[in-house]
């Protein structure tokens, strides 16, 4: 269909709206309407910046307004939620507000000027943020577009009144669909979706799901439609004109950076900061992102930069948020909270300090800068490490090469299953084998076992555990009639314990003498810290004055060094097919290396996006490495190293390049044969290149042993063991 019939096909108030705000439909949007408006399930999926959500919230929008226009209608919507919007991220939900209310007010601005009557449509978010009386008002007068996040999708199903406002949902809209499909979370949402179904009056509800670029498509389509419904799909591939490049300092990387060449890499975003309208810069942990935003105060000016991730509150970073959006902002240095959704057309840079570990990361993160203004999204990568120098130059590689991660879903996790069930049956009473059906129709659940769920049905029912220590059932099974029933209180259990985001103990951190919550912190880091101390939290140093039963109380200290790092954050583990990316170029590297030497740089300099520095520095990186070990660790290549340590202790390094998620199973296992073998403990640690294997002096063993500890006979039963034992578990 052409871009014009598309949008002509549109009420005469959308249509004229559309045509003075935009030249032209996206191709997203040329694909997706025509499928929307047949009410088709449809998956958008598309680079950052192609109009995915407007191509959603449009459709809805006119349904809204052709609804309120029609025939027998008296010109208004009944108080009923007909529009359903699903993000992962609370902060996502009040952008996407903002960013619908501009468009409401206008097309009804359009629709007086064309002397057309079209219905007053109300929006609203309901989150964890959402204020208690704003909630209630939502269930009073429910909004004709619900804003809300996987769960308060949750809470608003198993509530009583909060699923009556639900029963008349016509589109559901799934933001950020690849985020949600790699984890339990995912799962929860699916369950979640199942249930809204089986409320519906009427028909059920059309599905519309909005991802980046993602892999395998096929299997995320049915993630969002379950298994027993069709699902369109508009893929538009990558965005492959991406201007990627790695940024090497001048000082040599090593195993670690020092403090000298953190200050180059400092001194060189400020430069590119300078030179751009508006740069994002992001980076893998909270604790970077308060140490890097300070830092690049220092250069820029305190009202030119600031910091953004998960432990700020509320108010502070929807402060930051709207200083970026109206320009009054350099820089702003982020972890994932803002990786999702925001979109801001004057951002023309996108950094990233330390490698994301992910192809599909770096290309969502790229994708935030340039497409409002029509240019090229341009990245840069800052290595700090020679390990990192090598991964940076196979993640500009593989994405030049159009390559992306695959999701791997969860099969049937039996926690989310419990959960949903206990919330469906204190709604209302339902046969076991319509419970199980309705499970089975999700993505997810599709391989569900009945064994499985009547154990789950059984531990419900009977409680855990036995004595004081055991807990109470939470169902009645009629086992005679095949019915279950809620107990008393099971509905409120339910509530309370909702979603599976793991609670973390937190504490406040309040700003004397003003009584300001200025963001919060772990209960370790709380509780390992004391009066005087003084840490950064939201590009701000301040000091401890005393630390409360949940609230840590500072006042400014106006810019003093922090004295104590920031509280623990673990970086995500790189996935298995950059991994695989590391090993192969660092294999290809290593075959050239007795070749021509400039033609090997020229090479390296075109493939990964590196200076003439950054080419000779893993050049001799790798040469290095073959010349210690004899071979060098790739895809295809592991090498076991064997040395003693100045206490006489036996230390054993498994190179590895396959990521920290293969690295640790491996790791746990070698340690449980190891136990098995010799009747020992042995301390493990593993990174996405490397496992360490540690023993005392009293402890050795000849190292070809080590190759036949873990095979592919033992593997499993021998990762399975060694869980059990583990804080992991």
């Amino acid at each position: 269909m052409s871009s014009a019939s598309v949008v002509d096909a549109f009420h005469p108030a959308v249509r004229t709206w559309f045509e003075r705000r935009f030249e032209a439909p996206t191709d997203a949007q040329v694909g997706a309407w025509p499928l929307i408006r047949a009410r088709r399930n449809t998956l958008v999926s598309a680079p950052t910046g192609s109009g995915k959500t407007l191509s959603a919230f449009l459709a809805g929008i006119d349904d809204l307004i052709r609804r309120g226009s029609a025939d027998g209608a008296d010109g208004e919507l009944p108080d009923e939620t007909a529009v359903l919007y699903v993000s992962p991220l609370k902060a996502l939900g009040n952008d996407i507000q903002r960013n619908l209310e501009e468009p409401l007010r206008e097309i009804a601005e359009v629709a007086a000027e064309l002397g057309l009557e079209i219905p007053t449509i109300r929006t609203g978010v309901r989150t964890g943020d959402t204020p208690q009386s704003a909630r209630q008002a939502m269930v009073r007068r429910p909004p004709h577009i619900l804003i809300t996040t996987p769960e308060s999708l949750y809470l608003l199903l198993t509530a009583a009144k909060g699923r009556e406002t639900l029963r008349n949902v016509r589109t559901v809209i799934i933001d950020e669909v690849h985020a949600l499909a790699r984890d339990r979370r995912g799962s929860h949402l699916a369950l979640s979706l199942a249930r809204l179904d089986h409320i519906a009056r009427e028909a059920l509800p059309l599905r519309i799901g909005l991802s980046a670029t993602v892999k395998p498509i096929d299997e995320i389509a049915r993630f969002l439609v379950g298994t027993d419904a069709e699902c369109a799909v508009v893929d538009l591939g990558h965005q492959r004109d991406l201007s990627l490049h790695v940024e090497v300092p001048p000082s040599d990387l090593e195993a670690i950076a020092p403090g000298e060449q953190w200050g180059e890499v400092y001194d060189r975003l400020a430069e590119l900061i300078t030179q751009h309208k508006t740069t994002l810069v992001f980076v893998n942990t909270r604790r970077l992102s308060e140490r890097v935003a300070h830092n690049l105060a220092k250069r820029l000016g305190d009202e030119a930069v600031a910091s953004h991730h998960g432990s700020l509150s509320k108010e502070r970073r929807l402060k930051v948020e709207s200083r970026l959006k109206a320009g009054e902002l350099k820089a702003l240095v982020a972890t994932a909270s803002l990786e999702l959704g925001i979109d801001i057309g004057s951002i023309d840079l996108v950094c990233q300090v330390g490698s994301p570990h992910s192809i599909a990361a770096f290309l969502q993160r790229v994708g935030r800068s340039g497409h409002a203004l029509g240019l090229t999204p341009e990245g840069r990568l800052f290595p700090t490490t020679r390990d990192e120098l090598v991964e940076c130059a196979a993640l500009v590689r593989s994405a030049r090469a159009g390559e992306l991660d695959r999701v791997v879903q969860p099969v049937a996790p039996l926690d989310v299953l419990a959960q949903q069930i206990v919330a469906e049956t204190a709604c209302e009473d339902w046969r076991e084998d319509d419970l199980f059906a309705l499970a089975r129709r999700t993505g997810p659940y599709a391989a569900l076992e009945r064994g499985k769920f009547d154990e789950i049905v059984t531990m419900l029912a009977t409680g855990v555990g036995e004595g004081a220590g055991g807990s109470r059932p939470m169902l009645h099974r009629d086992r005679i009639n095949g019915v279950l029933r809620a107990r008393r209180g099971s509905r409120m259990t339910a509530l309370t314990n909702g979603g599976t985001i793991p609670e973390q103990a937190v504490y406040r951190v309040v700003a004397e003498p003003d009584e300001t919550v200025v963001g919060n912190v772990d209960e370790d880091f709380a509780i390992e810290s004391m009066a005087g101390d003084i840490f950064l939290l939201g590009s701000t140093s301040w000091r401890i004055r005393r630390i409360e039963t949940d609230t840590v109380r500072v006042e400014n200290a106006h810019g003093a060094p922090p004295t104590i790092p920031f509280w623990l954050g673990e970086a995500p583990g790189r996935t298995i097919e950059l991994s695989e990316a590391v090993g192969r170029l660092r294999r290809e590297v290593a075959e050239r290396l007795d070749g021509d030497r400039e033609a090997l740089r020229e090479w390296l300099r075109g493939e990964g996006g590196l200076s003439a520095t950054g080419a000779q520095q893993i050049v001799d990186y790798v040469r290095a490495t073959r010349d210690g070990l004899g071979i060098v660790p790739s895809d295809l290549d592991v090498v076991f190293e064997r040395f003693f340590d100045d206490s006489g202790g036996m230390q054993l390094v498994v190179h590895a390049p396959f990521g920290s998620r293969i690295n640790r199973a491996w790791g746990l296992a070698l340690r449980k044969r190891f136990c098995v073998s010799f009747d020992f403990e042995l301390q493990a640690a593993a990174n996405d290149d490397a496992i360490l294997l540690s023993s005392g002096p009293q402890h050795s063993w000849p190292l070809d042993e080590a190759f036949a500890w873990v095979n592919s006979r033992n593997v499993t039963e021998s990762v399975e063991q060694s869980i059990l034992y583990t804080p992991l578990f």
